[in-house]
């Protein structure tokens, strides 16, 4: 299959999204955040109580990157065979990484056992724990979590299904947009307010629809349908504003503001070589379209690197100094570990574990 070409701010969103969750859980695990705390309050307490809404990028823009996907199959007439087909392809596309990250977590956090007293490290790992992991039932269960983060990977496996569902259960998009838009906004004004529902699709599904309804209004052929996308989405969007007069919920104008900017320039190109020129401008660029399609394996692998991070501080005695700027160092020192080893993962298994397919 012919793959798309990048875009900027898609790739931009990715590499942001998944820096801002990388130090968010830094700021938040192990005897490391407590010094970094202590040395720069503001920017450490900022990253633990807002990073967590870089989740909402992440939403926004899988439930754009998914209709993407699905639509191509609901033109070809997805049947109801093809579909169990569609969906058990998104878990196995998820699943090699995953699972690699997930061993590598489990071994770290062996390690780190011996040296750190802390309840993030959680207790040894049970076998029902791994295999509720391996098909992502762990939320479901009630089962704590192997690492941080893959919590996600399950949420996305069930919305890329509903959504898959949604686009063979309607003869007619106008009546699929608004079941979606109904979807949303009792999701964003209800079912996400309610932690109850946070194993569940119908917790994040107010946030990945404004994606889905972004990605229609863009790229829809059928005018009417975008503009149709676009009423509902200006709606929801009042609805909102609205709604935050009784109590503010930043994440949702948060994803409200990403599907907007994805509506108006999410098909937007990268600079032309030749209209950029400053040496630091593309360099930046490169970064940027190297590390979005690593974007997922560094964020599954990242936890691994905070137990080890935190292991070598405290078993090397370091700990003892209370530095807060060694304990930035190996923020740092986490951050560009988890580049690396997001590389290979994506060289050695993303993009091999692509083929596949059922």
């Amino acid at each position: 299959m012919k793959q798309d070409p990048p875009f900027f701010l898609i790739d931009l969103l990715k590499v942001f999204a998944a820096l801002v969750i990388i130090l968010h859980h830094l700021s938040s695990y192990g005897q490391i955040a407590e010094d970094a705390r202590a040395f720069l309050p503001g920017v450490m307490n900022f990253l633990f109580e807002y990073g967590r809404y870089a989740v909402q990028i992440f939403l926004v823009m899988a439930g754009y990157l998914a209709t993407q996907s699905l639509t191509r199959f609901a033109n070809a007439k997805l049947s109801s065979q093809n579909l169990l087909r569609v969906i058990i392809n998104r878990y196995l596309r998820l699943f090699a990484p995953y699972i690699v990250a997930l061993v590598f977590t489990i071994l770290c956090a062996w390690i780190a056992r011996f040296w750190v007293n802390d309840e993030f490290v959680g207790e040894q790992e049970t076998l029902g724990q791994f295999l509720a992991h391996l098909f992502f039932l762990q939320g479901i269960l009630g089962l704590d979590s192997i690492s941080a983060g893959v919590w996600y990977v399950a949420i996305d496996w069930q919305l890329y299904s509903v959504l898959a569902v949604l686009l063979i259960s309607f003869s007619s998009y106008q009546a699929l947009i608004w079941f979606i838009s109904i979807i949303a906004t009792a999701s964003l004004l209800y079912f996400n307010r309610s932690n109850q529902y946070e194993a569940y699709f119908i917790y994040f599904i107010g946030s990945y629809s404004l994606g889905v309804l972004a990605y229609l209004g863009k790229n829809f052929a059928d005018k009417k349908i975008q503009g149709l996308v676009k009423f509902v989405l200006i709606a929801i969007g009042v609805i909102i504003v609205i709604s935050s007069w009784h109590q503010v919920w930043l994440r949702n104008f948060l994803a409200w503001f990403v599907a907007i900017a994805l509506l108006v320039w999410g098909n937007t190109a990268y600079p032309s070589a030749g209209s950029v020129t400053h040496g630091l401008r593309v360099s930046l660029l490169r970064a940027i379209a190297w590390a979005s399609p690593r974007s997922y394996c560094a964020f599954l692998i990242h936890f691994a690197f905070i137990l080890l991070a935190n292991t070598l501080y405290i078993a090397s005695g370091i700990h003892t100094h209370e530095s807060g700027l060694i304990a930035m160092g190996l923020m740092l020192g986490v951050v560009v570990c988890s580049a690396i080893a997001a590389n290979y993962m994506y060289r050695w298994v993303e993009i091999p574990s692509a083929k596949l397919k059922i």
